[in-house]
């Protein structure tokens, strides 16, 4: 097939949400189901995609991640058939058109190739289901050829009892769809335009009606509700543990696993209950993650610990590094080899290198920390002047006493030694002790207030 056109409908209400946001846009995996959807068109390599939505105005088209992509108004909704339709004048006749939905957001791409490997004719998505209720039937000849497609609404008692089933995923050309498109009539019981209608063209036509199955039946999952959006949510989850597990993941839960995005772990890595993962995260060969922590867009390097509770966002891990609990690393951190941060400590925007560490309650903001320094308890980076940032650096072998301030823009250079308690706004000497503390007296008689009592 040379050229493919890919179709997109996203104009629904979702009535059954209960909810402003158009259906298309709310999350699974992270992601808006639409997104899902685009995302595994463009593996297809299309020469167009093009999203017809509607309800929601143009919140559709300025949440997708996307610049090539055709956006149509499709106004007013009136069915399947007449969505397609408004895509048309966008494709050309060469080739052949896809049709997607973008509440279904599950669909893989190994089953949109298996259509693609079909030879002429329409194509349709079929699936076998104990319970068909609400979908369209799939309606056989007695030499098995399809011959229609029935909507549930207009079917027979007998055509009802048939479990292979439309899922509304079709391939047809472009010449013959526009074609069929434009023979389209409302005589059925929504009073719409049904894309199935197509199917009966085509076979009165002698055009080759096909049907390809997917791999899972969860592929072809739509979302009508909140209810079903949870489940599909779940059962995608399980999917990602299961992938997970095969590849030689140890999960203390699978049933307490999220990953919105995607996770790639190494050999002999161990993820307790609660975790979770968000957009690219990259773990290396014998990395610990402990319960309930939250890891967004990070790396971390080989046989590094992340100790319960802990969040890191956008930052790289070097190895054997131990983190947490209740660390937080925030956007631009960067920890190289056996950096030790511990609890209650917050790291923005700074680089720390080998073997440092800051074990207690501390924050370091646009930092540049050398090797084998000790940060102490309650250490503050004092980074923002109100209207600017400013960068603190600290050398090699520096050793930080607890509860000091550090007020950039500063210099600690290395093998200082700064006293606890002080506040340090000028740059330090190399090797030497700076400490910044007002003299320690004795009050005598001095006697600690008491609490007045109410007489009645």
């Amino acid at each position: 097939m040379n050229l493919l056109n890919v179709v997109i409908l996203a104009a629904g209400r979702g009535t059954r949400m209960h909810s402003d946001k158009p259906k298309v846009l709310h999350a699974l995996a992270g992601k808006a189901l639409v997104q899902h959807v685009v995302d595994c068109a463009h593996k297809l390599d299309p020469q167009q995609i093009c999203v017809v939505y509607g309800h929601g105005g143009e919140a559709v088209p300025k949440a997708l991640d996307t610049s090539d992509t055709i956006f149509v108004l499709q106004e007013p909704q009136l069915g399947t058939g007449h969505a397609v339709q408004q895509a048309m004048p966008h494709l050309e006749d060469d080739g052949h058109t896809l049709v997607l939905y973008g509440d279904v957001p599950l669909i893989q791409h190994a089953t949109l190739h298996q259509m693609q490997r079909v030879e002429g004719g329409l194509t349709l998505l079929t699936v076998n289901m104990e319970n068909a209720l609400g979908y369209g039937r799939i309606v056989r000849n007695e030499q098995g050829d399809v011959v229609s497609i029935v909507e549930e609404k207009d079917a027979t008692p007998e055509q009802r009892e048939i479990r292979e089933v439309n899922t509304g995923i079709l391939m047809a050309p472009t010449r013959l769809l526009r074609l069929w498109l434009s023979n389209l009539r409302t005589n059925n019981a929504q009073g719409e335009y049904y894309l199935t209608d197509i199917v009966g063209m085509a076979v009165e036509d002698g055009v080759a009606v096909h049907t390809v199955q997917p791999n899972h039946e969860w592929e072809i999952h739509g979302i009508n509700s909140k209810s079903q959006l949870a489940a599909l949510e779940r059962t995608w989850q399980q999917v990602e543990a299961q992938r997970l597990l095969v590849q030689g993941v140890t999960l203390a839960d699978p049933a307490r696993l999220d990953v919105r995005g995607r996770l790639e772990c190494g050999r002999d890595v161990e993820i307790d209950v609660g975790c979770l993962f968000e957009g690219e995260v990259k773990l290396g060969n014998n990395v610990q993650i402990g319960a309930y922590c939250i890891i967004k867009n990070a790396a971390i390097a080989d046989g590094t610990q992340i100790a319960p509770f802990s969040h890191i966002d956008s930052s790289v891990v070097g190895p054997d590094c131990r983190i947490g609990p209740y660390a937080r690393l925030r956007p631009g951190t960067r920890l190289h080899d056996e950096v030790h941060i511990g609890n209650f400590v917050e790291v923005k925007n700074s680089e720390i290198e080998r073997s440092s560490k800051a074990n207690h309650l501390s924050y370091i903001g646009d930092t540049t920390i050398g090797r084998r320094v000790n940060v102490g308890a309650g250490t503050i980076t004092c980074n923002y002047d109100g209207a600017n940032k400013h960068r603190t650096v600290i050398g090699d072998d520096v050793f930080i006493g607890s509860d000091t301030q550090l007020v950039a823009p500063v210099t600690v250079a290395s093998g200082s030694t700064i006293g606890a308690g002080s506040t340090i706004t000028r740059n330090t000497p190399e090797g030497e002790l700076t400490l910044s503390r007002s003299k320690q007296v004795t009050v005598n008689g001095w006697q600690r207030p008491v609490k007045k009592t109410t007489r009645e």
